[in-house]
Parts: structure tokens; C-alpha cells; sequence
């Protein structure tokens, strides 16, 4: 069983930062049905259906006001197995396309203000309008749609132009595919889905404005750094955990196991390095070499003399 943990382990460490978000969307969908199947063996369901109602996004500001946290959570969390498969697939495919014109830090900071803007659009909605009367109370968000359709959006504003082959319909520009979501989202917002078209304009809407403020030299994702600092600095205690539990003596095999290992992380750092490069060099690019802190610099200087 640890030699399974810690290869899965790996194999997450070892994806972009896309390919992490989808191991984290889908683990977590299969943690709760997992609970979901055990709970229903053993005749115990509400208590999964209420940890449910504590991650997923309430309507209701009074019930938001108990469960803040839910903003964030909701987004990592799917109703079905068809609703997670088509969100998944459209950010393995979008987010591969996002990261080819912004970096890892972008990235983060671009799903989660998607997810928290679509998130609220959703609560606004259902307290404005007339038409949600008398169902606010028991209406809830899930999903990560809204958090993929800003994605989809910021790359759009990037590069309008960028051919998507669509399977059944061919080579479709970017912008052109951006576009017609939105306005098949507006088209359904009286719809069963209503909620959830709302939150796909909110992410539509937080994609777009973050790739507008980042053209006039405003970064909205640098909070995101600071998860990428918590997560570096995780990741590496849960490697120093490995190393010593690991017991036995070195035989050949362990030997080999040992310098894969010692490949893996080396191709780790090198990949977190020019990762980090790449932010300090998007920084300068749109704010100047004046911008940069200490640390930026440090780290600048110490990768040319490399």
C-alpha cells in the first residue's frame, strides 16, 4: 500500500500544474463516493449528505455567512460522474492551451478567481431575481465550471485567433468558441440549470478582466504565489517523511529505485526553477526590471551564471 501511495504520489508530483488540479478534482469525487457507497452499506447517508452541504455553495447569504470557506470549496466538488468528466476534459484541454501563453502562478490565480467570481455571481443572482423566490434556501453550487470558463476566456483575450479542432465541427477559433459559450449561458439562464449558467458568465467575466488588467501591467493572480511557496514547501516535508520511513538494505533493485528517484526529483527542481523564471520574466516583461524584489533578482542573477 505505501509503494501505491507513493508512486500515485510521483506521478502527481510530476504533473503540470493542470494535470494536478484534474488528480486533485478527481480524487476528491471519488473520496465521496466511495463515503457515499460505504454510508449507504452501512445505513448512515445523512451524515456524508451534511459534511456535502459544508463544501458545497449555498444561495442563501445567511447560510454563506456560516460556511464561508465554501466560496473555495465548492469548485473542487461534482454532482456526477458525466459532470466531472466533462469539466475535467475541458480543463485538460483548455488549460493546456492557457499555459502555453501564461505561467503556473496565472494559472492558479486565474481557476480560483473563475471559481469565487462565478461563485458569486451565483449567490447575487439567486437574491435579485424574482424568478428564484421561494427557492433560494435550498439551491446550492457545485462544480468547477466556472473555474474552467475563465481559463477558457483569459486564453481567448490572449490569443483570438488560436484554431481549437473541435471533434464532429473542425478547426474553431478561440475567441470564437469563448464567445458562443457565454452566450449559450445567457440563453439558459432562466433554465434548470440556471444557477450554474450564472456562475459560467461569473468565471467568463473574471477570465476576461484578469487578462484585460494583466495587458495594463496589473498581475490579480500574485496571491497565488503564496500557495505555490506552501505547496513547494509541503511537497518537501512529505518528501523528507519518505525518505525516513524508508528501511532495508540497499539491494540492487532498491538501488535503481533510489536514482529514479533521484532523477525525478532533479527534474522536479529544474521544472520549478524555469517555472519560476518564467514568472520573473513575465513580471519584468509587463511591469520592469524595477519591479522585482530581492529575491526575484537573487534568483534572476543566480539562473544566467548557470
Amino acid at each position: 500500500m505505501a509503494h501505491i501511495i507513493n508512486e500515485l504520489y510521483r506521478r502527481f508530483c510530476d504533473e503540470n500544474i493542470v494535470g494536478k488540479f484534474i488528480y486533485a478534482n478527481v480524487a476528491i469525487y471519488l473520496v465521496f463516493v466511495v463515503l457515499g457507497v460505504l454510508a449507504t452499506l452501512m445505513n448512515v447517508v445523512s451524515p456524508i449528505v451534511e459534511i456535502v452541504s459544508w463544501l458545497q455553495l449555498p444561495a442563501a447569504p445567511e447560510k454563506l455567512l456560516f460556511q464561508p470557506w465554501s466560496i473555495f470549496t465548492y469548485m473542487f466538488l461534482h454532482g456526477s460522474f458525466a459532470h466531472i468528466l466533462w469539466n475535467m476534459f475541458a480543463l485538460y484541454v483548455f488549460g493546456r492551451i492557457f499555459l502555453t501563453f501564461y505561467s503556473t502562478q496565472h494559472f492558479i490565480g486565474v481557476y480560483l478567481l473563475g471559481g469565487v467570481v462565478g461563485g458569486l455571481f451565483f449567490v447575487l443572482a439567486y437574491n435579485i431575481f424574482p424568478y428564484f423566490e421561494g427557492v433560494t434556501d435550498s439551491s446550492y453550487l457545485v462544480g468547477a465550471s466556472a473555474a474552467v470558463l475563465a481559463i477558457i476566456t483569459a486564453a481567448a483575450v490572449r490569443s483570438p485567433n488560436y484554431m481549437v479542432n473541435l471533434f464532429l465541427f473542425g478547426p474553431v477559433k478561440l475567441m470564437t468558441l469563448a464567445i458562443i459559450t457565454v452566450v449559450v449561458s445567457f440563453l439558459l439562464l432562466s433554465s434548470e440549470n440556471a444557477g450554474g449558467n450564472f456562475a459560467h458568465l461569473g468565471g467568463a467575466f473574471a477570465g476576461w478582466f484578469f487578462a484585460v488588467m494583466l495587458d495594463k501591467g496589473r498581475d490579480l493572480t500574485s496571491f497565488s504565489r503564496v500557495m505555490i511557496n506552501a505547496y513547494n514547501w509541503s511537497r518537501d516535508k512529505i518528501k523528507s517523511l519518505f525518505k525516513k520511513h524508508a528501511k532495508g538494505p540497499r539491494t540492487d533493485k532498491t538501488q535503481k529505485s533510489a536514482k529514479h528517484s533521484s532523477d525525478y526529483e532533479y527534474n522536479a527542481r529544474k521544472k520549478e526553477r524555469n517555472d519560476n523564471i518564467d514568472i520573473i520574466l513575465e513580471k519584468i516583461k509587463k511591469s520592469g526590471y524595477s519591479s522585482l524584489t530581492e529575491d526575484e533578482k537573487r534568483t534572476l542573477f543566480d539562473a544566467s551564471g548557470k
